[in-house]
């Protein structure tokens, strides 16, 4: 689904990422992880057309997409969510979500003078979307609060319905777990897996919640100073010296991200 393919990024004499290459295997759910610092961030930002890489190829189902701006690789069906959602807050939830649909009629003047019923067909049919996505996410008895009063949970569900607006065929998840609580991020979890098991989604996610990741996640990918230095399972992971010490004295531990025992 996605290859990345030697990437390497510097930014003045700091090399943020250094020759980094994997695949994101259509239909998986795969792990990116390291310390702060260790360059998933801006290799994400890579993928989703934000920034350009200095060398290296990324592809999308085959398609080399490098340095694509972002629109144009969310009408290719390449999505990304934030650690910090980014909701229009004086919207509804609903709204938040009936906004995502792209190339809407009503957004056309044209059609807004002459068509004005298809305007209205389609708005009821975005609409009638945009409640199943808040029913499947279980946040339905919120469409009409203001995104603005939700939790950092909320948000986070939020941010995962509005990918669910689009056809999206891979989605980066940039540290779904951050500030959410262990009960909304249970249901952000669930939400996940059946997006992956009924929908087909594949999704690439950043993560220092290692709990979170060995329940999502199958393979891991680990990332220190901007190298990729291992992959695999995260029962594997945990008993990798290299990893073990790329995460030592970074004072992460249990359900944070430690990989220790």
């Amino acid at each position: 689904m996605i290859e990345i393919e030697r990437i390497s990024r510097a930014f003045g004499g700091l090399q943020a990422v250094r020759s980094v290459s994997f695949t994101v295997a259509e239909g998986s759910v795969t792990g990116l992880i390291g310390p702060n610092g260790a360059g998933k961030s801006t290799l994400f930002s890579i993928i989703a057309g934000a920034l350009a890489p200095d060398s290296g190829v990324v592809r999308l189902r085959g398609e080399d997409i490098t340095g694509l701006p972002t629109h144009q690789l969310f009408h290719q069906g390449l999505v990304r969510t934030f650690q910090i959602p980014h909701e229009f807050s004086r919207m509804t939830v609903r709204e938040n979500l009936m906004v995502v649909p792209a190339h809407q009629r009503g957004e056309n003047l044209i059609h807004s003078w002459l068509r004005w019923p298809r305007v209205i067909e389609e708005d009821r049919a975005i609409l009638r979307q945009a409640d199943e996505v808040l029913d499947f996410l279980e946040i339905g008895h919120l469409r009409n609060e203001l995104a603005g009063n939700l939790s950092g949970g909320q948000k986070k569900l939020l941010d995962l319905g509005r990918t669910m607006m689009t056809d999206a065929k891979a989605v980066l998840l940039d540290e779904p777990g951050a500030g959410v609580n262990r009960t909304l991020l249970g249901k952000l979890a669930d939400a996940i897996e059946r997006l992956n098991r009924e929908r087909g989604y594949t999704f690439c996610v950043i993560e220092h919640d290692m709990d979170l990741i060995a329940r999502l996640c199958d393979p891991v990918m680990v990332m220190a100073n901007g190298e990729l230095i291992a992959e695999g399972d995260m029962a594997t992971l945990r008993r990798n010296p290299q990893v073990r010490e790329a995460y030592l004295g970074t004072g992460v531990s249990g359900n944070a991200g430690g990989v220790a025992s």
